[in-house]
C-alpha cells in the first residue's frame, strides 16, 4: 500500500513536471516567434539593419539578450509583448551605439580605400569597401575593429587604421569645411608641389578637406590631420563638382568606360578592384548618386523596364540583372548586374570590367548572361528612398 502511494505521487509529479515543461516550451516558442516577427518587419535585411536578439531562461523568468541599432524595433518588441501579456521577461538588449565609445559615434574613412570586413578580423570576407572621406556611423568596438554603417546603410567592420573617430561636434565641423573630390581613376597626393614624397594613393571619388591652393595644386588635409598637395588636373572642389552635376545616359556610359579593365574583386567598390554591383555603384556615385550596395538590393530600386529580353526597350544607363528565376519551390536569386550602354551591349565587372553583347552574332556575345537574364531597371532620375542624390542630400557637406 505504501509503495503504491509513493508510486502514485511520483507519477503525479512527473505529469505535473511534463505539463509545466510543455507550457514553458510553448511560451518560449511564442517569444521566439514574436522576436522573429519584429525582425522581419524592421530588419528584414541583416546587411543593413541589426536586430540580433535571443531568448535565455532561468528558473523564474525569460531574459532577452542581444543588440540592435534600431530603437524602434526594440520598442515594437516591448509593445508587442506587453499587449500579448503571455510571458514575464527581462529586457537586456543593448541599444547601439555602445556607451563604451564615449560619444565618438561618427567617423570618416581615412584611407584611399578602406576594406570593410564581415567580421572583426583581416581574414574575414571582404564585405564591401569605402573610399576616403566617406562618413560612417560607429556602433561598437571589438579589439582594434569598429562596427560601422556606410551611407548606403551597409553594416561591416573596419580596422582602427581605416577611420578617424569623431564626436558629433567634430563631425559637424568636418562636414562644414570645404572639400575636394578626386576625379581621376587613380593617382597620388604629395608632400610638396614638386611631386616628391607621396603621402598616399588616391582613387576616383576620394574626398578630402580643401585648405588652400596654388596655380597647379590643391592643398588638402586628411581626416587624421596629414596635409598634402593634389594636382588640379586630377581633382576639383566638391562644391564645384556638385554644381556641375547633371547625370545623363551619356555621362553614365562615359564614366563606365573609364573603368575598363579594372580587375574583379569580390567585395570591391573602388577602382582598385570591384565586383559587379560595386562597379554599378561606383558609376552612379561618380555621377552624384549613392545606390544600394548589392545586386540583390539594387534590383528593388527604380522603375521596371523589361523582363522578357525585349532589349529594344532599354536606354543607356539601365541596369540589367541576372541570376536564377523563381520556381514553385525556390525563390528568385539575383547574382549579377551590369549596365546597358546601347547597341545591344552592356558593361559589367566579370573577371574584369568589360563590355559584352546580347547579340548572338556579335564577337563579344555573352551566352551565359543572356541565358540567365532576369530583368532591367531604370534608376537614373527616379525617385526612390533607396537612391540618394548627393545634390539633394548632404552626405559629405552641410
Amino acid at each position: 500500500m505504501k509503495r503504491y502511494r509513493i508510486g502514485f505521487m511520483f507519477t503525479a509529479f512527473l505529469i505535473l513536471l511534463l505539463v509545466s515543461c510543455t507550457e514553458k516550451s510553448k511560451k518560449e516558442a511564442q517569444l521566439i516567434e514574436s522576436i522573429s516577427e519584429v525582425r522581419k518587419q524592421y530588419a528584414p535585411d541583416k546587411r543593413t539593419a541589426l536586430f540580433d536578439v535571443h531568448v535565455f531562461t532561468n528558473t523564474e523568468k525569460y531574459i532577452l539578450k542581444g543588440e540592435s541599432n534600431m530603437p524602434k524595433a526594440v520598442e515594437a518588441l516591448e509593445t508587442k509583448l506587453k499587449e500579448e501579456n503571455y510571458v514575464t521577461y527581462v529586457n537586456e538588449i543593448e541599444l547601439l551605439p555602445s556607451k563604451s565609445l564615449e560619444g565618438k559615434t561618427q567617423a570618416v574613412i581615412n584611407l584611399s580605400v578602406a576594406n570593410l570586413r564581415s567580421a572583426p578580423k583581416h581574414s574575414a570576407e571582404l564585405a564591401t569597401q569605402a573610399t576616403l572621406g566617406t562618413p560612417v556611423k560607429v556602433y561598437k568596438k571589438e579589439g582594434d575593429w569598429y562596427y560601422i554603417q556606410t551611407p548606403d546603410k551597409y553594416l561591416s567592420w573596419v580596422d582602427a587604421g581605416g577611420v578617424v573617430l569623431m564626436d558629433d561636434n567634430q563631425y559637424q565641423t568636418w562636414k562644414s569645411t570645404q572639400k575636394l573630390i578626386y576625379t581621376q581613376t587613380a593617382g597620388y597626393s604629395y608632400q610638396d608641389t614638386d611631386y616628391g614624397q607621396r603621402v598616399s594613393d588616391l582613387v576616383a571619388g576620394d574626398i578630402l578637406k580643401l585648405i588652400g591652393e596654388t596655380d597647379e595644386f590643391f592643398q588638402v588635409q586628411y581626416p587624421d590631420g596629414r596635409k598634402a598637395f593634389v594636382s588640379k588636373e586630377e581633382a576639383e572642389s566638391y562644391e564645384g563638382w556638385l554644381e556641375k552635376l547633371d547625370p545623363t545616359q551619356e555621362t553614365l556610359v562615359s564614366t563606365s568606360k573609364t573603368l575598363m579593365g579594372v580587375p574583379y574583386l569580390w567585395g570591391g567598390t573602388s577602382t582598385k578592384g570591384m565586383d559587379c554591383s560595386g562597379f554599378t555603384k561606383t558609376i552612379f556615385f561618380l555621377n552624384g548618386m549613392v545606390i544600394p550596395r548589392d545586386a540583390s538590393q539594387q534590383v528593388h530600386t527604380g522603375k521596371a523596364i523589361d523582363s522578357v529580353k525585349n532589349f529594344d526597350k532599354l536606354q543607356k544607363g539601365d541596369l540589367l540583372f541576372f541570376g536564377r528565376k523563381a520556381t514553385d519551390s525556390t525563390a528568385e536569386k539575383v547574382v549579377h548586374v551590369g549596365m546597358w550602354i546601347g547597341n545591344n551591349e552592356f558593361i559589367h565587372a566579370s573577371e574584369m570590367v568589360r563590355i559584352s553583347s546580347m547579340d548572338k552574332n556579335a564577337d563579344n556575345y555573352d551566352e551565359h548572361n543572356h541565358n540567365r537574364y532576369l530583368r532591367s531597371k531604370r534608376i537614373l532620375k527616379e525617385n526612390d528612398d533607396a537612391l540618394i542624390s548627393l545634390v539633394k542630400n548632404p552626405v559629405f557637406k552641410d
